[in-house]
Formats: structure tokens, sequence, C-alpha cells
């Protein structure tokens, strides 16, 4: 049997190891180190081709920077691209003066004329001031009581505003209402409460307009087949020559109260919440029913406890002076200047289709433009020295 006998020493073989271990050392060292130069020449190439971008879009930014300075209009250019940009804060501080209208014919009741009025939109909330008489009608024509039940009604006043929607709740764009007529007059039918007219076919006032228009020399025209869609969802109606259909604004109760609600059909529950119908959602006032279990009837109840119009109630009214006089007619009356001081939402921009809603819970609706004259006359005078009459009279507690 062969036998290998290992003549190099122990120490000779560790330092052959040794010299391995180095050499494979340097040889990781080595490539390492090219690795490195090569990933710096990549970063010192990206480097300077970036600073070289960089440069080149400086010199084009100077070049713009110059161009636009040099433009005139700059400063109004840049005002109007300030304004766009705020639309939406400015459409919401915007005032609609005319709703004033409305606010008399709810605030003031018929012993009331009004001689002179102002209206205050500056501050954070309207202050509305007047000259006024109040006539009660019948002897003795001065009464503070009628002052005094004015002034508590105050805390009475609400308002009311929101959106129309289609069946499907998709909102409808408020220009697409017709909510009164020529005369200023909401419409409204005795037995049924208050509605308005929704222009259905108009451009843009169908939530749910799906199909192709087709466009003619007369304009905008709607398409057959979208007219079929509406003519079978609604009930068309002509109004002024033009095709609506009427949304009702005062819900109706027993047409659409139902314990289950069906599929396509009107629906109201007695918690006040409709759908399958196009109505009225009111930002303010809420519906609630109780179903008398045996007689079936449901006695439904309505509340509006946020949108108050004047927020100080009775204090919110402030009379400032008040005295006997003579109308124009030469009947006793009881002079007296007040202000009253409304909910800033009231003339708000944003709130759509707004209301003011009486003491007893009568919105304004009824009354015209025309017939706010009626609140309008000659202011009283004074009592003459030789009035005894006028200077004796007394009405009551003068509050």
């Amino acid at each position: 049997m062969a036998r290998e006998i290992n003549l190099v020493p122990d120490i000779k073989g560790e330092m052959i190891k040794a010299l391995k271990l180095r050499n494979l050392t340097f040889f990781i060292c080595i490539v390492v180190a090219a690795a490195s130069f090569a990933l710096t020449a990549v970063v010192a190439a990206v480097a300077g081709g970036q600073q070289a971008i960089v440069d080149g879009k400086k010199d084009t930014i100077t070049e713009l920077s110059k161009k636009i300075n040099s433009y005139d209009d700059l400063d109004n250019f840049l005002t109007i691209k300030d304004q766009l940009g705020n639309l939406s804060t400015i459409a919401d501080n915007k005032k609609v003066l005319s709703r004033t209208f409305g606010l008399l014919t709810a605030l003031f009741p018929s012993t009331i004329t009004i001689s002179e009025l102002s209206i205050n939109l500056s501050s954070s909330n309207p202050v509305i001031s007047f000259d006024a008489q109040a006539n009660a009608d019948t002897p003795p024509y001065i009464d503070y009581n009628v002052l005094d039940s004015f002034k508590k009604s105050m805390k009475y006043m609400r308002y009311d505003y929101g959106n129309y929607v289609d069946k499907e709740g998709n909102t409808i764009p408020a220009y697409c209402m017709i909510e009164s007529g020529a005369d200023g007059a909401t419409f409204y039918d005795s037995g049924k409460g208050y509605y308005a007219y929704w222009l259905i076919t108009g451009e843009g006032c169908d939530p749910a307009y799906e199909s192709d228009t087709e466009s003619s020399e007369d304009g905008y025209q709607i398409s057959a087949t979208e007219m079929s869609r509406i003519s079978e969802t609604y009930t068309l109606e002509t109004y002024e020559g033009q095709t609506v259909v009427r949304i009702w604004r005062t819900p109706q109760y027993n047409d659409w109260y139902r314990e289950v609600e069906v599929e396509g059909e009107p629906y109201m529950s007695l918690d006040g919440e409709i759908s399958g119908v196009a109505h009225f959602e009111s930002r303010c006032t809420t519906y609630s029913g109780v179903l008398n279990s045996n007689t079936g009837i449901v006695n439904w109840t309505s509340s509006n406890e946020d949108c108050t119009l004047v927020p100080d109630g009775d204090d919110g009214i402030k009379i400032s002076d008040s005295s006997n006089g003579r109308d124009a007619n030469g009947d006793l009356v009881l002079r007296f200047s007040a202000a009253i001081t409304l909910d800033q939402n009231y003339y708000k921009f944003g709130r759509n289709h707004m209301l003011a809603v009486g003491p007893t819970g009568r919105y304004n609706v009824t009354d015209s433009y025309v017939q706010i004259q009626s609140i309008f006359g000659a202011p009283a005078t004074d009592c003459a020295a030789d009035d005894t009459a006028c200077n004796n009279a007394n009405g009551g507690n003068n509050g």
C-alpha cells in the first residue's frame, strides 16, 4: 500500500494560504475601485447634464420673465385671475336685495303701514330700518298693543330655502325653475299648496338628460328620443308656451304617503323622507307624521327650528321713537321708528329659492309685488297743538 509523505512544514502551508487570501483581497479591491470610478463618472455625467439643463431653463425663464413683464395689462390679468380663483367666495358673499319684497309681505301685518325704509347689508347681519304707523282699525285707533304684538311676532319669523330635485333626487338648476307669475305672486293651489314650474326641456335643465341634442337655426332643441322619455316619466303641462312639469313645494301627504315604498311611485315616509317624485328639498323645514292605528289617518306636522329670520327674537327689533299722530286720511295712528336685525343668510346668493315665513307659518308667496304697494303710505304727522283728540289718545301701555 502506497503512502504519501507531506514534506512541506506546517508553517509553509499557512504562508501559502495567507498569500492566496492577500491576492484575493487585492483583486476584490481592484474590482470595487473600478466600479467606484465608473459610478463616479456616471454621476458626474448626470450632474453635468442636469446643470446644463438647469442653465438652459434659467435662460428660458429669464426670456419669458422679460416678455411677461413687458405686457402692458399684466396687473389687470393678475387681478382677473385672482378673482376667478375666488368665484365661490364671491358668490357666497353676494347679496340678493330683491328678497326684500318677499320679506316685507311676510313681516308686516295689515295694521302697519311703512312711510320710509332703508336696508343696511354691509354689517354682519342685515338691518332693516323704517318709519311706520300702526292703525288698530277699530277705536281706539292708537293702540300700543298692536306695536307690542308686532314686536313679539319676531321670534316666530322664519325663512326657508333649498333645491328642487327630479325623481332620482338630482338637483335641478335654479335657472330652470319658474316660481312666480308676472305679478310676482308665487303659484298656489288652495287645495294642495305651493308649487313651481320646471322648464324640463330647457338647455341643461334635466339632470337625467343623456340623449343626443338636435341643433337647428332656432337654437337648442331636445331630441325626439329624450322627449319620449320625459313624457313617459312626468306629467307635462304648458306654461306661457313652454313645456313644463309642475313640482310641489308643499308635500302632497295623502298622495305620497305609503306604508311600503313601491318602485316608480311617489313615496313619503312618516319621517318625512320623499322619493320617487320630483319635489322640493328644504334645508330648513322638516316633516313628520303619526299614524292613527284606529282610523288609518296620518297626522302630519312641519317644523322649522334652525332658520330663524330674526335671530334675537323680539329683542331683535328696536323701537327708537313712538308718538301719536294722524295719517293722510286724518285718522288717528301710532307713529314709530324701528330697526330689525335679520339673519345674514336670508340675503345670501348661495341660498336658492329663499322665502320668508310669517308668524302664523304662512309663506309670503300669495302676495305679489303689486300688493306690496299697500304696505307703504304717506308718513303720519304729529298731533297739532289744538288737536285734543289726538293729544289725549291713549291706546294702552307705551312700551
